[in-house]
């Protein structure tokens, strides 16, 4: 134990004063110890927030404590919201807290605090209430890490316009290394290299997406509000089961469980139900618009079909199940805003090739439910709605007919950077298919979607490149849809918003950094933990040689190195452990460095 002992003496009981280092000298992952994985917020309203972070623990035993603020400034003059929060291994050492008793239309920024340390500066803003002029939000999705840089995520940051950001899905993929468009210009990766099932597979693969830096970079600015798709579980998911799931991987619902439970810890969304996992919800951005936020993937959908399968149009088939259809229709129904803004993960409009649907994962292969929905709008006379959608990693823009009655408009994203098409059959598809005004099979980047009360316009812009770090972008397309026609107008001219913010982004770093300096030895995580035969030990900046592993009785164990591989930034060194008694273990680097130790368990 004595030599225990001085191994924390030396590397944890460092007092912080006795630390002092120029910020601008730090790397922006150790100026944000041990808040590695940044901060975010999510599903404003118009008096709350919530605003979300993960600590990495030395102890992953250990119940963490710590406190939050929330100020009107980036140097927290003038603070409104204060208070403690608590976080274990049940929640993956996340943090969320449902910031209430805020102002409308408001910029708030926020920061965590634990153990000396301080998370970087956040920044969120809160929904309008009444009458107002303008809201504009930006729409992501499928955001494959290993298919090239997260450039898409710039862009929208650097742009500084914008009120929030929609994520509608395949936030991460869920794949083995390699099993779905890798990029051979890039070289990027993620953990677990195997496909993800279990609980810590998931939390590993969000824990891995989260090192990078435009991703946080994005959470930082803006607050989220977020859908997940099939990626998030399993490909092609639906109800009760999925393609990418076979009977050698265990129960379907616990997979669907654990990949539930990993998305509520690191993505900051606010259940619908206190306690559930449903995540079809409404937000009303003032007068102006009505956002409903749809689940078209797990809450009621049916297993997908082939095209020619006899029962495709069976009325029983439903893509949203019936307590949700009856939700969204009545939310339709009864919206008094002017207009509907529908968050969808697949496509609604009918798609078909030679008078066949091209895609029936989408609402194609659930028309009885694309049916309904339609006769709902054409019986209410219900005007104005614009769905936005993601999932297929192409641009489109169509209108949405009823026969020959137009019932809205469908705005379609670009992926950040799944894998589209390699050729551009846009005239193929839109010769057959004329209700589609536009589509892109190629290109990588967003849709800045700017409501006011005369129209819904959607601007299409593309990222130069994903394989080199790059955020210069460009507009290559523009729709419109006036207030009350239903249908789209092409313009050359791209929407201008409500101006520049005056308050400048969140920095990269915490403002008191200085507390950890350049000298830090960074070591992130354990996964898993506990676990029988294999740790995966996250490290920056670490000579892996000097890592050593201890038992609780103060004895050296030659770690057993089974594969050390640099991904994004982040060492990921596995130890084999398979022939350690069942016990508690301590890793530490012995380099010079401050370090706690950090302990992981052998059963």
């Amino acid at each position: 134990m004595k030599y225990l002992f001085h191994l924390i003496s030396a590397y944890s009981l460092l007092s912080l004063s006795q630390i002092s280092f120029a910020q601008s000298s730090l790397d922006p992952v150790e100026c944000i110890a041990p808040f590695y994985h940044g901060v975010a917020s999510g599903d404003p309203e118009s008096d709350k927030v919530v605003i979300w972070t993960r600590i990495t623990p030395t102890d992953f035993g250990s119940t963490l404590t710590g406190t939050y603020q929330v100020a009107l400034d980036n140097q927290f003059q003038n603070i409104v919201s204060t208070g403690s929060y608590s976080t274990d291994s049940t929640m993956d050492f996340t943090v969320k807290v449902d910031i209430t008793g805020l102002q409308p239309n408001t910029f708030y920024y926020y920061e965590f605090h634990y153990d000396g340390y301080y998370s970087q500066v956040g920044r969120t803003k809160t929904l309008p209430v009444g009458d107002i002029e303008n809201m504009r939000l930006a729409i992501v999705s499928c955001a494959n890490l290993e298919s090239g840089y997260f450039n898409v995520y710039d862009a929208i940051a650097e742009r500084n316009d914008i009120d929030a950001i929609l994520m509608l899905g395949d936030y991460i993929y869920e794949y083995e290394s390699g099993g779905f468009g890798p990029n051979p210009n890039v070289d990027r990766s993620w953990e677990p290299l195997e496909e993800i099932i279990g609980l810590n597979d998931y939390r590993l693969r969000y824990n891995s997406y989260k090192m990078d830096p435009s991703l946080r970079k994005l959470h930082q600015n803006y607050p989220w509000i977020c859908i997940w798709d099939d990626h998030e579980t399993a490909n092609d998911s639906y109800t009760d089961g999925a393609q990418n799931h076979q009977t050698n991987e265990g129960s379907w619902y616990d997979r669907m469980s654990n990949g539930k439970k990993a998305y509520f810890e690191w993505i900051p969304i606010r259940p619908q139900i206190a306690d559930s996992q449903k995540i079809f919800r409404t937000f009303d951005l003032g007068n102006l618009a009505k956002l409903i936020m749809l689940d078209t993937r797990l809450e009621g959908r049916n297993e997908q079909l082939n095209q020619t399968d006899p029962n495709l149009n069976n009325p029983d088939r439903t893509i949203l199940g019936t307590e949700q259809m009856d939700w969204f229709k009545n939310e339709l129904l009864t919206s008094p805003q002017q207009w509907k803004i529908i968050g969808n993960q697949v496509m609604v409009g009918e798609v078909k090739i030679l008078g066949i649907p091209i895609n029936t994962d989408s609402w194609d292969g659930y028309p009885a439910d694309r049916q309904r929905l339609f006769d709902h709008l054409t019986t209410n006379n219900i005007d104005n709605m614009v769905v936005l959608t993601g999932d297929i990693h192409t641009s489109w823009a169509m209108n949405l007919e009823n026969g020959n009655t137009p019932v809205g408009v469908e705005f379609v994203t670009p992926s950040v950077t799944s894998p589209g098409s390699p050729i551009n059959l846009s005239g193929l598809i839109t010769i057959e298919n004329t209700h589609i005004e536009w589509v892109e099979l190629t290109q990588k980047g967003f849709v800045l979607v700017d409501i006011d009360t005369n129209r819904v316009q959607g601007d299409w812009y593309f990222v130069n490149t994903i394989n080199d770090p790059d955020p210069s972008n460009y507009c290559v397309k523009s729709y419109y849809s006036p207030d009350g026609v239903n249908s789209l107008t092409v313009t050359g001219t791209p929407s201008v918003g409500h101006g520049i913010f005056n308050e400048s982004l969140a920095e990269p770093c915490s403002r008191n950094a200085s507390a950890n300096g350049p000298d830090q030895a960074v070591m992130i995580g354990i996964y898993p933990n506990p676990s029988s035969s294999e740790i995966k030990v996250q490290t920056i900046d670490i000579d892996i040689s000097k890592i050593e592993l201890i038992n609780t009785s103060g004895e050296r164990i030659e770690p057993r190195f089974a594969s050390s591989k640099l991904i994004n930034g982040v060492t990921i060194t596995a130890i084999d452990i398979e022939e350690l008694p069942s016990g508690n273990y301590y890793l530490v680097v012995n380099e010079g460095k401050k370090f706690t130790p950090i302990k992981f368990i052998k059963f």
